[in-house]
């Protein structure tokens, strides 16, 4: 069991760590292929973990020691509720609720882009008919992108839309991978609805 050598310096989501080439991404910390450094995914002290003796890698790992009372947060690969606050021609914003099954003590925001919205004909994706403010989906991580945000994705069958209300205020209905109905007045919408019982 290695020494964790704690520095009182405190991080936040999205601080740089370190370069790849000199840290090794640990808990709380994630690497960005792109630029090859590594950044805060959760706020809370930053660590170095000295590498064995024995490791052929002998790059440090830098981990980010959360606190306690945030609760779970939102890292790279794992999937999320959320609902969604604006709707843009390009992008939804969300709200982070839960990770996993765990509701969140602090709040992340999230952000769909129209190229992450399904797996298919993502040219031709409309971002308002795939979610409305206040639809609840079901998403995965993908990064914590810019500005604090993570990117989330609904390409996968199973995420999208869990729950949605209509315009007259009923809570539709799933009834194609498109569309929900509302139980009240029969309208149909469109949304990007996740396959239920995957």
């Amino acid at each position: 069991m290695q020494e964790k050598i704690a520095e009182e310096e405190m991080v936040t989501p999205g601080e740089v760590l370190g370069k790849g080439s000199e840290v090794k991404a640990g808990r709380g910390a994630y690497i960005a292929p792109y630029n090859n450094t590594v950044y805060a995914s959760l706020t809370g002290r930053r660590c170095i973990v000295p590498s064995s003796p024995e490791s052929p890698d002998q790059r440090p790992t830098v981990e980010v020691i959360g606190h306690k009372a945030h609760g779970p947060v939102p890292e790279p690969g794992c999937v999320v509720i959320a609902r969604v606050t604006k709707v843009m021609a390009r992008m939804a914003s969300a709200d982070i609720m839960c990770v996993g099954s765990k509701a969140v003590r602090e709040k992340f925001s999230g952000i769909i882009r129209q190229q992450d919205v399904r797996a298919t004909e993502i040219d031709k994706v409309d971002m308002h008919t795939s979610f409305r403010p206040g639809d609840i989906v079901k998403a995965s991580v993908l990064s914590l992108g810019d500005a604090r945000a993570y990117y989330l994705s609904t390409a996968q069958n199973e995420l999208g839309v869990v729950s949605a209300e209509s315009m007259a205020g009923g809570t539709m209905v799933p009834i194609s991978w498109t569309e929900m109905q509302c139980p009240l007045t029969g309208q149909i919408e469109q949304r990007k609805v996740a396959k239920v019982g995957a």
